[in-house]
């Protein structure tokens, strides 16, 4: 079986964008720094906070109050000292989206919002590039991947950002830091798979039961009517408004949002 090392010149070249340096963009940016992939590009504007240690695995209580991008570069360069890493010191937004998604090869999502969930979906697909969802809550987690030809995509899944406020985000509900460091060892996996040519597994979402220590793998069947990826898409560009739902509801296997925040990045 061939290890990591083996495909590191091809991986040397390459490029991935991770949203979010949290509970699932911590373990994911661990794993993608040991593989020996040329380039991380890291999109947070948050600190760290002592009440997500036991989930953000790169930090540690000395880190607290500390820019979260800034402390992860400096630990992923220690993990790979021929990494290269960029910082993006803003969310991934509407106006910033297609240009960062250009800069990349491959995009990784571990938002814990749907507005930035369904805004990633999009900028992958309108920029042909491949992207990996992640989401976890309480003792579940699931990861989806959507390879280059964009289809299925996250869209089929959930189709649109709710509108029914009745759940909690994972800092209200709890999650369980095991369940995400799982999660983001497979969207790991699934990452370094599609930028070595392989999305085999793409289409396909994943969901693990902590509880059960069950890992189900369900395949997604695209939708003709999709507006993203379907026969007569509706979506050819990013309009912020697209991504602004009042209020929002909880999808089984996506990650449950908090509408109550005003800022919906957040």
């Amino acid at each position: 079986m061939s290890g990591p090392r083996e495909h590191e010149p091809a991986l040397r070249r390459k490029s991935a964008l991770v949203i979010g340096v949290g509970g699932l963009g911590c373990p994911t940016l661990m794993a993608l720094a040991r593989s020996g992939i040329g380039r991380l590009v890291l999109a947070d504007d948050d600190e760290v906070s002592l009440s997500n240690l036991h989930r953000q695995l790169l930090f540690d209580p000395e880190d607290v109050g500390k820019d979260k991008a800034a402390v992860a570069s400096q630990k992923l360069r220690a993990l790979d000292a021929g990494l290269e890493v960029e910082l993006v010191h803003s969310r991934f937004l509407p106006d910033n989206a297609l240009e960062l998604a250009r800069s990349v090869d491959l995009l990784v999502e571990g938002a814990d919002n749907f507005a930035t969930k369904f805004l990633t979906a999009d900028a992958a697909f309108l920029t042909g590039r491949p992207v990996v969802h992640g989401a976890g809550v309480r003792w579940t987690s699931t990861v989806f991947a959507v390879g280059h030809q964009g289809r299925p995509c996250y869209r089929c899944l959930f189709e649109d950002v709710p509108t029914a406020d009745v759940g909690l985000n994972c800092d209200e509900a709890g999650v369980m830091g095991p369940v995400l460091g799982l999660a983001g060892a497979l969207m790991a996996d699934l990452a370094l798979s599609c930028l070595l040519g392989s999305c085999d597994r793409q289409g396909s979402i994943f969901a693990y039961d902590g509880k059960l220590d069950r890992l189900r793998r369900v395949a997604v069947t695209g939708r003709s009517d999709c507006p993203l990826c379907g026969i007569r898409p509706s979506i050819v560009d990013i309009d912020e408004a697209r991504y602004l739902a009042p209020t929002c509801a909880i999808t089984q296997g996506a990650p449950p949002p908090n509408s109550r925040r005003e800022d919906p990045w957040r």
